[in-house]
């Protein structure tokens, strides 16, 4: 502390300097803040999504494999299941260039709404899904992408299965976390029985939802051991889990935030030793005098170094306290529109927070100590034959 002043008067020196290389760091420390709260933002939005009482089963080789439509009937019977839904990849394609543009299956109508009672659908809605046999109910971001409302007729031509059917919207889930489009199994089933075909014998994914979350694992058990040794053995495994793995590039997407976050710091710490090189070698004459009227090697290294490293504490204290402040203004937009939704769950935690002054003092430690020692380490002969 006895030589606060001296650290203080030398980074107001030079303002201008001293300024832009505070706005450097404090910007990479928004960033490098920013980043660190995508894995447990996207684990968030991923727990959001899923429930913790649905279970998928799907056969064990792969989800394009496929299990008898009479296995559903066994699930049902498992104790412990309080609801399965049977449902079937259609792969049909609305728009002209023949792409599968959203996902879209052929579900058993009477079950639908008991498996999924946390989806926001009317009961009305469900209600007319079982009645037409060519009803739909499809999620609020493809009506909305398509112009789409309840009443509509559309077409999907399917690239799975040899038809083309003609679906009546009656019903929209009223979420944009769920882009989905759900048909009466029964029609598809008769659609291809009108065709000669032996109809829809199959089931893609079988969603189970547990009456207790604590039975889960007991439920996923029994699945896998009443289809063991059959033609088409199970795999069971909780919502969470199977998006997980279905959506694994998001690992990888988190592999490369966490590698820019590393390449941001190392870019900060570039940035604080090319400030704190400079400001060494503009004061050579003066270290070397201060060297001549008594101050030790250890005190000119002390002071130097303490000015990198406050200039980053500053800086990244700052750069912490705006990643705060962005991630609260989100959270805050998140609730007036339910697009921004997932942004919500990007939060900066207090282990970001330390991580991000952590890093600040690491940075200037780093950048300072080179040209502090080189500084110190040098005689008064030496530094003034370098001048002069």
């Amino acid at each position: 502390m006895k030589y606060a002043g001296l650290v203080l008067a030398n980074l107001r020196r030079n303002k201008l300097r001293t300024a832009l290389t505070g706005g450097a760091i404090m910007l990479a420390v928004v960033l490098v803040c920013l980043l660190l709260t995508m894995p447990a933002g996207l684990d968030a939005l991923l727990a959001n999504a899923t429930n913790n009482t649905r279970i998928s089963v799907h056969n064990k080789a792969g989800i394009v494999y496929s299990m008898p439509q009479s296995f559903v009937r066994k699930v049902r019977q498992v104790d412990g299941v309080a609801a399965a839904v049977a449902m079937t990849w259609f792969g049909g394609a609305f728009e002209e260039a023949g792409r599968v543009t959203f996902p879209n299956f052929a579900v058993e109508v009477e079950h639908i709404g008991a498996v999924y009672p946390d989806y926001p659908i009317t009961a009305q809605q469900l209600a007319d899904f079982r009645r037409y046999r060519d009803g739909a109910i499809v999620g609020r971001q493809i009506m909305h992408k398509y112009g789409w409302k309840i009443g509509d007729r559309v077409t999907l031509r399917s690239t799975v299965w040899p038809v083309n059917l003609d679906f009546r919207i009656v019903g929209e889930i009223a979420s944009d976390i769920a882009p989905l489009f759900w048909m009466n199994r029964e029609y598809l089933d008769q659609a291809l029985k009108a065709q000669g075909r032996s109809g829809l014998g199959i089931a893609g994914i079988i969603w189970v939802r547990a009456s207790d979350p604590n039975r889960v694992n007991a439920i996923m058990r029994t699945i896998d051991d009443l289809s063991r040794n059959s033609e088409a053995e199970t795999a069971c495994e909780t919502e969470k889990s199977f998006f997980s793995n279905f959506f694994g590039s998001l690992q990888g997407f988190v592999t490369i935030l966490l590698i820019v976050t590393a390449l941001v710091a190392l870019c900060l710490v570039f940035i604080a030793a090319n400030t704190a090189s400079m400001a060494v070698r503009e004061r050579a004459g003066e270290i070397a005098v201060l060297k001549a009227i008594g101050f030790g090697r250890r005190v000119i290294f002390g002071t130097l170094l303490a000015e990198t490293a406050t200039l980053s504490a500053f800086a990244g204290g700052a750069g912490v306290l705006i990643a705060v402040g962005l991630t609260r203004a989100l959270r805050v937009f998140s609730g007036w529109s339910e697009a921004l939704g997932p942004l919500g769950n990007f939060i900066v935690t207090v282990p970001v927070i330390v991580q991000g002054i952590c890093l600040s003092l690491l940075v200037g430690l780093l950048a300072g100590v080179v040209p502090s020692y080189g500084a110190a380490r040098k005689s008064v002969a030496e530094t003034l034959h370098e001048i002069f």
